[in-house]
């Protein structure tokens, strides 16, 4: 029986004398040129900024003031520059939203920056953006919305050829455009010129893509346009924005006919072109600036595991980072880009393949030109492959010592498509092989997280495939924990529980508003357990590595009053679960014929200003209510409608929401499910509270 060390020494030995051999035929659909220079982009950013700047909103109902937009301190070389250090590669700008108002001086509309106060009218930002992109050396992306709520013509066929007017105007003016992109929110309630009504439109005809995306294509021969799934272009959206796409991602879709949602998350194994995935999400909760949402920025190892689950599952990250009125991204969110961009470096410092050894069974015709040394040579342009047929391989890596390791990346050469449908990760330890980690798919990239283990040898093995695989590089890495914020709630009982994402770290935190220290004072205090409170709070913790001294960023949460004396009324089985603190637990209101609303008694008069609504936390969590009416009565039998609207973007961005009204006193309130994202009526619900005055 041959040790593993004779075995790495035959097989090099057999692949030297080996000759030259064809490369593989292509196992199609392949990406295009432009597709392979944007997957190689890995990482840039969404910048959303217009007139819900200043509105507070998410969308924009498209008769917002153009007084509105005059910020003193704009300077999108700040933002080129914040985006450059964060090791971002290009910039998408939001030029128009759905509110209709350009960032430029369009000739199409007066709904633009020319009639801004802003330096009287003579401003263009997507000008002064992409002079700054220039200089920094990111390239340049623009979101266009075709819907637009301001538009008088909106629904109406001269729309089509006014929207690719101001298409053409971004296109010729602002230099190379690598990416444009289109949101998938088509057609509903607006102001429409002062029509003030709902239009709907078919969005797969309306906006006759075929001649759209021609236009685009010839004035900008090297850009990738993203769609929402429909009318198909070069990318596609994941059907989420939570920061993810699925462990199995393929980059292919049908290119005719509807794509099933869920394909969106998965792509599709056998589809005839290739599509690839761009995961979007925000740096925060939603996509424009709000000031309450300061406390909320994500944190490094939150952005971490959307970089491990986005570029790490074989996408690009499209992070966004939101303009404050001023004109200026937020200091905060500033650091947190750095810190994350810290983050990366050290993960992925040292590749512990570099000086190793590799050495496969299999080898394309005993080639050197396909010998697995390719796979670990750090060149992404050469591969190791097998003979044709074979769909099953294995190669292993001898570090030459013991190495300590928590990281694993592999690569495919797509230019020749996508192959490999499952793998396993095999180290050899204490005399023996144990699988330490397993995937599906592979793509452009594959980074795979585990426990972290010390061997001297490592062996991948590819269990099935499209054809025979072919792999341009691995790499192994030892990346440094990172703490992560604890996560704190507050039961209906008024007792705060504060739970690490480490079960082992100790948990320190403040209730007057002060950042939390390692070390116990009058006001620092450590958690043992959950303990009541009373009345508005702010609580504020942070997980401590006792061992090192290392803790993670403070979690901040507000907190108004106790739910103590509140209940569901009329009360039904589960309906408890929408008031009692837990954001995980949630409860439907209008099955099996019920009314499709949730009615709360407070015990006791209060003054209230603004409701919070939570939808039902799960997956693509069902009957996410859009449209609501929210009610408040004295005495339970006479009620007024203090607020009515809907939930904007909330069936692709599921997070908390809230409304604000002016003060009303009431002891009871109710949250009424006007239709959902379904289109019923029924209301999933995982938190529904109120703000007092």
């Amino acid at each position: 029986m041959f040790c593993n060390k004779c075995y790495l020494t035959l097989m090099m030995a057999a692949l030297a004398i080996g000759g030259c051999t064809n490369a593989p035929d292509a196992c199609l659909p392949v990406p295009s040129e432009n597709q392979l220079r944007w997957q190689e982009m890995e990482y840039y950013a969404f910048i959303h900024y217009s007139l819900n700047t200043y509105t507070d909103q998410s969308w924009g109902y498209g008769n917002e003031s153009l007084e509105l937009f005059n910020p003193s301190d704009l300077d999108c070389r700040q933002w080129a520059r914040i985006c450059k250090e964060a090791g971002m590669t290009g910039i998408i700008f939001t030029a128009k939203h759905h509110c209709g108002f350009c960032m430029w001086p369009s000739e199409y509309t007066e709904y633009s920056v020319k009639n801004t106060p802003w330096k009287d009218g003579k401003g263009d930002v997507m000008k002064e953006l992409s002079e700054a992109c220039r200089e920094y050396g990111l390239k340049l992306g623009v979101y266009l919305s075709p819907w637009d709520r301001n538009a008088a013509f909106y629904g109406k066929d001269e729309y089509v050829e006014y929207f690719r007017n101001q298409m053409r105007e971004l296109l010729t003016n602002y230099g190379p455009v690598f990416e444009t992109w289109f949101d998938g929110a088509n057609g509903g309630n607006g102001y429409y010129g002062g029509a003030n009504e709902t239009r709907r439109i078919d969005a797969h005809t309306y906006y006759q893509w075929a001649g759209t995306f021609s236009m685009i294509r010839e004035l900008q021969p090297g850009i990738v346009i993203w769609n929402d799934g429909g009318d198909r272009g070069d990318l596609r959206w994941v059907g989420t924005e939570a920061g993810y796409v699925g462990e199995t991602n393929w980059s292919m879709l049908n290119h005719d006919g509807d794509v099933p949602f869920n394909m969106l998350h998965y792509g599709l194994e056998d589809g005839d072109s290739w599509v690839a995935a761009e995961v979007n999400t925000s740096i925060r909760p939603e996509w424009f600036y709000h000031e309450s949402e300061n406390h909320k920025v994500k944190s490094v190892p939150k952005l971490m595991e959307t970089y491990y689950n986005s570029v790490g599952r074989n996408a690009t990250l499209l992070l966004n980072v939101p303009v404050m009125p001023n004109g200026l991204i937020h200091p905060t969110d500033e650091q947190r880009l750095k810190d994350f961009a810290q983050a990366r470096s050290e993960a992925f410092a040292v590749n512990l393949t570099e000086g190793a050894q590799a050495a496969a069974g299999k080898v394309r015709g005993g080639s050197r030109r396909f010998d697995a040394s390719k796979a670990i040579d750090g060149n992404t342009r050469t591969y190791w492959t097998t003979d044709d047929g074979v769909k099953e391989a294995s190669l292993m890596i001898d570090f030459g010592k013991s190495q300590t390791f928590n990281r694993f990346q592999v690569q495919e050469y797509i230019r020749l498509g996508q192959r490999v449908k499952s793998f396993k990760v095999e180290a050899f330890i204490e005399g023996s092989w144990k699988e330490i980690t397993k995937g599906t798919t592979i793509g452009y990239k594959r980074i795979l997280c585990f426990p972290t283990v010390t061997a001297d040898r490592l062996r991948f093995t590819v269990l099935d495939s499209r054809a025979c695989p072919l792999i341009s590089e691995i790499a192994v890495f030892n990346a440094p924990q990172i703490l992560d914020a604890p996560t704190i709630i507050r039961r209906q009982d008024g007792t705060v529980v504060i739970t690490p994402n480490d079960p082992e770290s100790t948990v320190y935190y403040t209730l007057d508003g002060s950042e939390p220290g390692t070390s116990e004072t009058q006001s620092n205090r450590r958690y043992r357990g959950g303990f009541p409170t009373d009345g508005k709070i702010t609580v504020k913790a942070i997980s401590v590595e006792e061992s090192s001294g290392r803790y993670s960023p403070s979690a901040t949460e507000r907190f108004d009053l106790p739910r103590t004396a509140w209940k569901v009324v009329p009360e039904a089985q589960g309906s408890q679960a929408v008031i009692d603190g837990d954001p995980q637990t949630a409860w439907h209101a209008g099955r099996r014929g019920q009314t499709p609303e949730i009615t709360v008694d407070m015990g006791a008069e209060q003054s209230i200003s603004g409701f919070t609504y939570l939808p039902d936390p799960a997956q693509w969590g069902p009957c996410v209510v859009s449209f609501y009416r929210f009610e408040t009565s004295a005495d339970g039998m006479r009620w007024q409608t203090v607020s009515e609207g809907e939930f904007s973007n909330i069936k692709n961005n599921p997070v908390l929401q809230t409304k604000n009204f002016p003060p009303v006193r009431a002891r009871y309130f109710r949250l009424v499910s006007l239709r959902n994202t379904d289109g019923g009526t029924e209301m999933g619900c995982a938190e529904v509270g109120v703000i007092t005055e």
